[in-house]
């Protein structure tokens, strides 16, 4: 059998002596589909009423500039990520934290 260069995570677990079962990595990516919701929801739903509100106004008034839409929704969504900076500080670090201290408690 030939080396192709690559290099399986089966291989690695078994060489280092960590054996993840297929619920711990259903669990893993599930919370890290959920951090993702939870940090970039406030500013995806933001962007999304704002460029909602400013779609009705230039159906509204016939105003088809292309930088009308653009400019006020990138400076209130940079204002919203400002904001709530703290928020997504603090809910990285706590995920991370967490995924080390697993990490740490799987060897």
């Amino acid at each position: 059998m030939e080396y192709d260069g690559r290099i399986s995570s089966k291989h690695i677990c078994n060489t280092i002596g960590i054996e993840m079962g297929f619920e711990d990595n259903i669990e893993m990516i599930s919370l890290a589909f959920w951090q993702v919701l939870k940090l970039a929801g406030p500013v995806l739903v933001v962007a999304l009423l704002i460029g909602l509100t400013i779609g009705i106004i230039q159906a509204a008034t016939s105003i088809n500039e292309m930088t009308l839409s653009f400019v006020p929704k990138v400076i209130i969504v940079i204002l919203t990520i400002a904001i709530f900076s703290n928020y997504l500080i603090l809910g990285l670090s706590d995920y991370f934290m967490f995924i080390f201290e697993r990490v740490a408690t799987l060897g």
